[in-house]
């Protein structure tokens, strides 16, 4: 007899666009690492990985850099928000390229803007000339191209895979950018402390070639040019138009709102907590990322095998408690390996949300519409992170780091909970779209 089979709820998307179900029972390796077996996609999530350790060594340096300059939590927050503030400005258009042009070239010069800004912040701080207006130009730079780099990067996913593998895709690419986020602060913290903090900056420039290289390699079949739109804001404004006729992509995405602003913040705080809360230097700072990122490897991995086995809401709502208990704990721990596990905790629960969500979202789309889509998603996670990291800052200047950590774990809570009652409300239907 055939076994059993689980479905994963979608919207009103296109019999083509829906989640193959897979068997229930025990999960092996294959299950987990799906999507590997397709060339293009095994050259990208190489590529992305050795590039994305050097991205989190520039970010882990850049974040200490910033505090030992000028010793200002606002700053922190400051620059956190100039790198992400061009998301608010050129993620839509972003997405609209992504629609109409190869994702694969819009990365390939992504991948090489960012290259070139790194290489300019080592020299700048290689000999000694880096300020503070330095790092908030090179940050709006770097944001520019992210703006750009993420719809395509989302929207390229099931170009590199299938639909089918789609999940296990997005969750693998979660795992590379958690499992970079283990290794990379932990070296940026032992080359701070033993060579300088300028060779993070070099090493993160040479990074980038792995993953223009694997771009180079990949054998994408040949660019279908679709019709040139009357303008690009008309262009825009259907993937609005698109985002309003599904319920299921409008909760998603203000939840994603909230979280953005009041939850993830806590990151920006980080190198403030470190200093002045724990008392620890650089290479114990590197540690509390690479916890962190330990923490959402296994939540990324855990999507990957389990994904299509347990309920969606489960995943999202699940992780999105677990992380808010954990910031909780974390405003007001104090013992260094307990700070440890909170953050590593904190980012399995995370990433269970994270990952589930961004998932459902590109699941739940056509092709036509998916960079506009995903330009949404991104103005929506990049977007509101500026406000959070200046709500952050100011906030923390008055009240301190701990209780700013403390406000952001409860407001994700309760905006979780409020989610689960109006979803209780009114159910999302999986059969025939949003009603």
């Amino acid at each position: 007899m055939p076994s059993k089979k689980t479905t994963t709820p979608t919207l009103d998307a296109p019999p083509e666009l829906r989640v193959s179900p897979r068997p229930t029972g025990s999960v092996s390796w294959r299950d987990t690492f799906a999507a590997l077996k397709h060339r293009n996609f095994r050259l990208f999530f190489i590529g992305q990985l050795v590039s994305l350790i050097g991205t989190w060594m520039q970010t882990t340096a850049q974040g200490w850099l910033v505090y030992q300059l000028t010793g200002s939590k606002v700053l922190l927050g400051t620059v956190a928000a100039v790198g992400t503030l061009p998301m608010l400005v050129f993620s839509l258009w972003g997405g609209s390229v992504a629609d109409r042009h190869p994702k694969r070239t819009i990365l390939y010069y992504t991948q090489i803007g960012m290259m070139i800004t790194a290489f300019v912040f080592a020299v700048l701080v290689g000999s000694g000339h880096i300020q503070t207006w330095h790092i908030l130009v090179l940050a709006a730079l770097g944001g520019v191209a992210m703006a750009f780099d993420m719809p395509a990067r989302q929207a390229f996913m099931v170009e590199m895979t299938s639909h089918e593998d789609l999940m296990n895709a997005v969750s693998l690419n979660s795992s590379i950018v958690n499992g970079a986020r283990v290794v990379g602060p932990a070296v940026a913290g032992l080359l701070m402390a033993s060579v300088g903090i300028t060779w993070c900056f070099i090493l993160n420039g040479v990074s980038f070639i792995a993953v223009i290289f694997g771009l180079l390699m990949m054998r994408l079949p040949k660019h279908e040019p679709r019709p040139k739109p009357h303008s690009t804001g008309r262009h825009i404004l259907e993937g609005f138009k698109y985002v309003a006729g599904h319920r299921r992509v409008r909760i998603l995405l203000l939840l994603f709102g909230v979280v953005g602003i009041f939850g993830w913040s806590y990151a920006v705080l980080l190198p403030a907590y470190a200093t002045d809360i724990l008392h620890v230097g650089e290479s114990r700072y590197g540690m509390l990322l690479s916890a962190n990122g330990f923490g959402a490897l296994l939540g990324a991995l855990t999507v990957a095998a389990y994904g299509n086995r347990v309920r969606p809401r489960l995943m999202i709502l699940g992780g999105l408690w677990l992380f808010s208990a954990m910031l909780a704990l974390l405003a007001f721990v104090r013992w260094y390996p307990l700070v440890l596990l909170c953050l590593a905790v904190g980012g399995w629960g995370m990433i269970l949300y994270f990952s589930t969500t961004n998932t459902l979202l590109q699941g739940s789309v056509s092709n036509a519409m998916r960079g506009r889509v995903m330009g949404i998603w991104a103005l929506v996670f990049g977007g509101m992170m500026p406000l959070g990291g200046v709500e952050s800052g100011f906030l923390s200047h008055a009240v301190g780091v701990p209780w700013t950590i403390a406000v952001g774990a409860i407001i994700c809570a309760g905006a979780g909970l409020v989610t689960w009652g109006a979803v209780r409300r009114n159910p999302i239907s999986t059969k025939g779209g949003d009603r």
